[in-house]
């Protein structure tokens, strides 16, 4: 393993434990040339997922392009990193978890909302106008107006 911050290739492995999802295994390394210490995550190597985009494309799945959507969204708000990346695990376990390999944008955008709307209601709502393309303010009125129903019915 390539050290990150020296760029030396040997190191020693300190600790070794399944990850928190169960789905990696998360490894403690020590650089022998700057013995600085770091994280490395390792998972098993599946068949690579294709995205079915809305144009019918195919592409492969990127964890960095949900990451990145998810960050955009969520630009400040009180959303962390680590809550970020627990919906980003949800989604890889719901779709590991599926036998296809393939999945539609829309399957993945229903799996991100469920779980925004459960952290952040801005942040939902700032996804869903791009996921769900909103053309114009009514659409923005009427998923806040669903939203406010929901609310009322929890508080009741």
């Amino acid at each position: 393993m390539k050290c990150p911050y020296c760029g030396h290739l040997e190191d020693k492995v300190i600790d070794s434990r399944p990850a928190e999802d169960g789905s990696s295994i998360r490894r403690r390394r020590e650089c022998l040339s700057c013995a600085t210490r770091f994280t490395t995550y390792e998972k098993v190597e599946m068949n690579p997922l294709l995205v079915v985009k809305k144009d019918s494309t195919r592409q492969v799945y990127s964890q960095e392009k949900l990451l990145g959507g998810l960050l955009r969204a969520c630009e400040k708000r009180p959303v962390s990193h680590d809550q970020l990346m627990s919906v980003v695990n949800y989604v890889e376990s719901q779709i590991a978890n599926n036998t296809k390999r393939e999945i539609s944008t829309t399957e993945i955008g229903e799996l991100v909302m469920e779980q925004l709307k459960a952290i952040d209601d801005v942040a939902y709502v700032r996804f869903a106008s791009v996921y769900k393309e909103f053309k114009d303010v009514e659409s923005f009125n009427t998923m806040i107006a669903e939203m406010a129903k929901n609310t009322e019915k929890k508080g009741t």
